[in-house]
């Protein structure tokens, strides 16, 4: 019984610790997930920004070719 109970207990512990990896590496993939998808829109957003400069000639390069 006594070895039973032990075997028992270490399988415990090592299935907490690989849950505790696991919960850890998840956490770890959503917060570079969340970093990527922010850049990527505030990329868009520069984007737009550029496009609606340029269509309007408002912006950093002003199109004066008259």
């Amino acid at each position: 019984m006594q070895i039973s109970s032990s075997t028992d207990a270490v399988m415990a512990n090592s299935s907490q610790s690989s849950d505790t990896t696991t919960t850890s590496a998840l956490k770890k993939a959503m917060q570079v997930q969340e970093q990527q998808v922010s850049q990527v829109l505030e990329d868009a957003q520069k984007q737009s920004q550029q496009m609606t400069a340029q269509k309007t000639g408002m912006g950093g390069s002003l199109n004066i070719t008259a």
